[in-house]
């Protein structure tokens, strides 16, 4: 009788044993998991003068939201080109939330799109409730326009997407130092992995830290919280575009129209922006 309890307590302490590893093992952030082929590639950038070179920017040839050519590319950019900030909100679930990442406008020629994401493992899907309990990690996804904006204008269905556009005010030397703040965290990020979660680690509250760099970065609100009120946030306090009205500026901001007609050209920047103040 002995024998056998002192044998069930060992299959018993193995078992939580090896739990207990499992459970430490999911615990802590690490870039070797099994992921999703969208965000199985970091980027990473190096800046030499006035040179930005960055790598694995991803551009992904999209047919539907899950059957897509996968492709990425490296790139420089100079950063005395740099001239605008465009900030890209998201809706697919009402006015209150929003998917909201920046683009940064080289010369109106390029444009490299910059999205804080949820970075999730084979056959996970995207919960905001989970997003508080360590279940994705934390990546940057750098791509272009045509893979980033384009994924969800024209190829996300049920629930659609509607994307709208807006043009960021500010000088050309924050707009570096915001991006070199973005380019610093995508590196760091390799080394040291970090957990998503839906309220501190965001794609709107991240945006928000990184602008430490501007001193004029506006106050954080409830509605910073809540992306979908971001852009008017913006509009009130200055950092957008005021000679409309917002309801105005916000109809002449939605690019779906234009991204579906645009499609995969050469182009496609330039031509979602046609019509934008």
């Amino acid at each position: 009788m002995g024998e056998k309890l002192g044998g069930a307590l060992l299959r018993l302490l193995a078992c939580w044993q090896a739990a207990w590893q499992a459970l430490r093992a999911r615990l802590r952030p690490s870039n070797d998991r099994d992921w999703r082929i969208e965000e199985s590639v970091l980027a990473s950038a190096t800046v030499e003068g006035d040179l930005l070179h960055v790598r694995n920017v991803r551009n992904f040839e999209y047919r539907s939201r899950t059957d897509f050519t996968p492709d990425w590319y490296d790139r420089s950019y100079d950063l005395r080109e740099l001239d605008s900030v465009d900030l890209v909100a998201c809706y697919w679930m009402g006015a209150h939330v929003a998917h909201v990442f920046l683009s940064f406008g080289f010369a109106g020629r390029e444009h490299l799109a910059i999205s804080i994401e949820a970075r999730k493992q084979q056959g996970q899907g995207y919960s905001s409730l989970r997003g508080f309990f360590r279940e994705y990690q934390l990546i940057y996804v750098v791509a272009d326009e045509r893979d980033l904006v384009r994924q969800r204008s024209n190829h996300r269905r049920n629930p659609s997407e509607e994307v709208y556009l807006y043009r960021l005010k500010g000088t050309q030397e924050t707009a570096r130092r915001l991006l070199l703040e973005y380019v610093s965290k995508i590196n760091s990020l390799h080394q040291r992995p970090e957990f998503y979660n839906t309220l501190t680690t965001n794609c709107t509250s991240n945006i928000w830290l990184h602008a430490h760099v501007d001193p004029g970065r506006p106050p954080l609100s409830w509605r910073v919280l809540l992306s979908g009120h971001v852009p008017r946030y913006l509009y009130d306090c200055g950092g957008l575009e005021r000679s409309l009205p917002f309801e105005e500026l916000r109809r002449r901001s939605h690019i779906n129209a234009r991204a579906l007609a645009a499609e995969s050209a050469p182009d496609f920047s330039q031509r979602i922006r046609q019509g934008l103040p």
